[in-house]
């Protein structure tokens, strides 16, 4: 039986959508081709008509988080002008629930540690959808008025990504909390955007 390209993009997503999900959780050691094809509802054979290798897989899931983040981004701004819609970002990516979602959080925070050990294309791919959402935020800050938004953007997702690690990896929930809160307070205090959230 034949499908329709549709049918293999559509399918290809599918598998991808489960591969981000695991890498996330679980790392990208730690995933099987099986496990993901079977969680897929597919079929482990059927993993050769979309990848060549676990490698491929990898780094083309690496691309659907970042479009999953930046699918993120776009809906915490839709209908804000640019410092509530920062603002509005800022309070989403240090909430409870970004924190406790590991497996659909950003992938960011979720894989930086094991980045050495990737393949050049799946590093070379998370270079570029960290420049993607660093560009989208500098837009923002541009329109309003920061001069450096680039340079700002970069310490404004290393102290985002830093604050749900750290917020993560503590195990007292009064402390962790803390961490978001503070962290939330501080970057919106340090870009102006205080009054605006």
């Amino acid at each position: 039986m034949r499908y329709a390209a549709e049918h293999k993009q559509n399918t290809r997503t599918k598998v991808l959508q489960v591969a981000a999900k695991a890498i996330r959780a679980d790392g990208p050691d730690r995933i099987g081709v099986a496990a993901v094809m079977a969680e897929a509802g597919l079929t482990h054979g059927g993993f050769y008509a979309h990848f060549r290798s676990k490698d491929e897989l990898v780094t083309a899931a690496i691309e659907q988080m970042f479009h999953e983040a930046r699918a993120r981004l776009q809906h915490e701004t839709k209908g804000r002008g640019p410092a509530e819609g920062l603002a509005a970002y800022v309070d989403f990516y240090l909430s409870k629930k970004h924190r406790d979602a590991r497996a659909s959080g950003c992938p960011m925070a979720a894989m930086a540690s094991d980045l050495p050990r990737l393949s050049e294309a799946s590093r070379s791919q998370f270079a570029d959808g960290t420049r993607s959402l660093v560009t989208a935020l500098g837009d923002m800050l541009t329109a309003l008025g920061h001069g450096d938004a680039i340079a700002e953007v970069r310490s404004m997702m290393a102290e985002l990504v830093g604050a749900l690690s750290l917020a993560r990896i503590e195990p007292d929930a009064k402390r962790s909390n803390a961490i978001l809160a503070d962290s939330r307070r501080l970057i919106k205090q340090r870009l102006g955007l205080e009054t605006s959230a």
